[in-house]
């Protein structure tokens, strides 16, 4: 994603963003919406309620980010990558995008499960990263690898340890978690209570 644009306020150019994959997903089934825009003076905050309105049924950003994973069929995010601590910041971002909001908990777990891989399994691995809403309001995790050996320990590190606190942190802020071998791999999962 390209720096946001030092004369714009973030909200607008998230806003815009939004709106233009919007607007690409709805063509991309047979949809046009040419008045579809951005409302930038509800954007940049010159009125309250609701920032950031799009002209489609004056919906909010929210609404429009949840739209638009409807019609792209993403109610999962399914992302295949090579594990590597430069490839972390785009996945957090990715991670933030898929579910429409702020959503540090979720980014902090899908983090430390890479890096277990990273660790663990060895850099360059390649790892299938999946985020999902499932039932009960909560958000579920996976990271799958291919070693079935390298089984996740849930450590209590000392305050000298430079180690381990990685799956104590998933621990603290995840429902619950685990550990699903296969044949070919395993699938280390979270599931976190979503952000009301």
């Amino acid at each position: 994603m390209p720096p946001h644009p030092p004369t714009q306020p973030h909200g607008v150019y998230d806003t815009t963003l939004c709106v233009e994959e919007l607007r690409d997903a709805l063509a991309a089934h047979g949809i046009t919406l040419p008045s579809l825009r951005v409302d930038l003076p509800g954007s940049a905050g010159t009125y309250r309620p609701p920032a950031g309105l799009v002209a489609l049924g004056n919906c909010n950003t929210a609404t429009a980010r949840r739209l638009l994973a409807v019609l792209r069929g993403r109610g999962v995010l399914d992302l295949d990558l090579l594990a590597a601590p430069e490839a972390v910041p785009g996945l957090r971002r990715a991670v933030r995008r898929h579910l429409g909001e702020p959503c540090a908990d979720v980014q902090l777990c899908v983090t430390e499960l890479v890096a277990n891989v990273i660790r663990h399994v060895g850099e360059g691995v390649p790892v299938r990263v999946r985020v999902a809403r499932v039932d009960g309001g909560r958000i579920r995790v996976e990271v799958t690898d291919p070693d079935a050996r390298a089984l996740p320990v849930l450590l209590h590190a000392t305050g000298d340890d430079e180690a381990g606190r990685g799956l104590a942190l998933l621990d603290a802020v995840a429902v619950r978690w685990g550990v699903e071998q296969g044949v070919a791999g395993k699938t280390v999962w979270c599931e976190l209570a979503e952000a009301e």
